[in-house]
């Protein structure tokens, strides 16, 4: 069996956490999970199913990163800082380039949590036969309600038919009633030599770029140009939407990516395995992420988050509003981010 590495992606800030996730301290370091981050919990529940871990991230989360792989005694042996982002399909051709033609890449980002450990084990093993017999394959997350903040995956049996972008509601009820629908895990599986191979076909400004910028590397690290000059784009864009070699594996574990705090609500109250959040008094259904007593009379459904220098207070069920708030913080307090 080929070396299986898992290859965490952790680029990204969380602004829809804003203000528990900023960018010196994102969503994925947050460590409210049992007292660890889903970065931690998505190093643990792999380290007994790889042979090593690549870390993929910007120079801001690295030492962060290896910080919090130490605190639970494990290594990212492998690792590429990019000095500015440029999307999946680049990131991923930089692994690929740096390990062996042969090798197993399991792509997963590094803020989703996971149950179900034998049936995730079971959908790897799947993803992982399938990577060895030449495809890219990705995993189709069971849809348990209508989501709109998902992109998803149109399937017959393992074999891909479409794509689909993030639905309305309407949309979304028709893709859970068909029962060939699946939520779009941003989870992959492929050999090196395959994705590669993909993606000179369909987009090979993308490799000539990322290959340019691996052989410039000074000390181990991509220079800010060669990274600036590679085409910004995802692998569901670069290679995935053409290629016919993609594959899915129909999952039925449990998963979240925990991308809002309507769904960190929803998790907390389902699972209890969320520190900090508490129901406010006076209210039925009234949360807040606070170390303070928070009371109150006549209002009801909100969320509230404190932090050292912020306030945040949102109906529950409109947590897609933290995003504009961003924005706005951006231009009138950008120092808050």
């Amino acid at each position: 069996m080929a070396t299986c590495i898992n290859v965490i992606l952790s680029g990204g800030s969380g602004t829809r956490l804003w203000p528990l996730s900023r960018h010196k301290n994102p969503k994925q370091f947050l460590k409210i999970f049992q007292k660890k981050s889903l970065f931690q919990h998505t190093m643990l529940r792999n380290s007994n199913k790889v042979s090593d871990f690549m870390l993929i991230t910007n120079e801001t989360q690295l030492d962060m990163a290896q910080e919090q792989a130490k605190s639970i005694d494990l290594n990212i042996p492998y690792q590429i800082s990019e000095p500015v982002g440029r999307n999946t399909a680049p990131a991923i051709a930089l692994a690929c380039m740096d390990l062996q033609e042969d090798s197993i890449l399991f792509v997963t980002p590094s803020d989703q949590m996971i149950a179900d450990d034998e049936r995730y084990q079971t959908a790897l093993d799947r993803a992982i036969f399938l990577a060895e017999k030449g495809y890219l394959v990705t995993f189709g997350i069971q849809p348990k309600h209508p989501e709109t903040g998902f992109g998803y995956i149109e399937a017959a049996g393992e074999d891909v038919l479409k794509f689909r972008e993030k639905p309305d509601l309407k949309t979304a009820k028709e893709y859970l009633a068909s029962g060939n629908f699946y939520w779009n895990s941003g989870m992959f599986c492929f050999q090196a030599k395959t994705y590669l191979k993909e993606l000179k076909k369909y987009h090979p400004e993308i490799l000539a770029a990322c290959e340019h910028a691996h052989q410039s590397k000074v000390a181990g690290q991509i220079t800010y140009e060669a990274m600036a000059a590679i085409p910004d784009d995802s692998i569901d864009y670069a290679v995935l939407e053409k290629s016919k070699l993609v594959k899915t594996v129909p999952s039925d574990f449990e998963w979240t990516d925990l991308g809002s705090f309507d769904a960190l609500i929803d998790y907390a109250q389902e699972k209890s395995l969320v520190n900090g959040i508490k129901k406010i008094e006076g209210a039925e259904n009234a949360l807040a992420f606070s170390k303070k007593l928070i009371t109150t009379a006549g209002m009801d459904n909100f969320f509230l988050v404190e932090t050292s220098d912020t306030i945040l207070l949102l109906p529950i069920g409109e947590s897609q509003e933290v995003k504009k708030i961003h924005n706005k913080i951006k231009k009138t307090n950008p120092e808050l981010l």
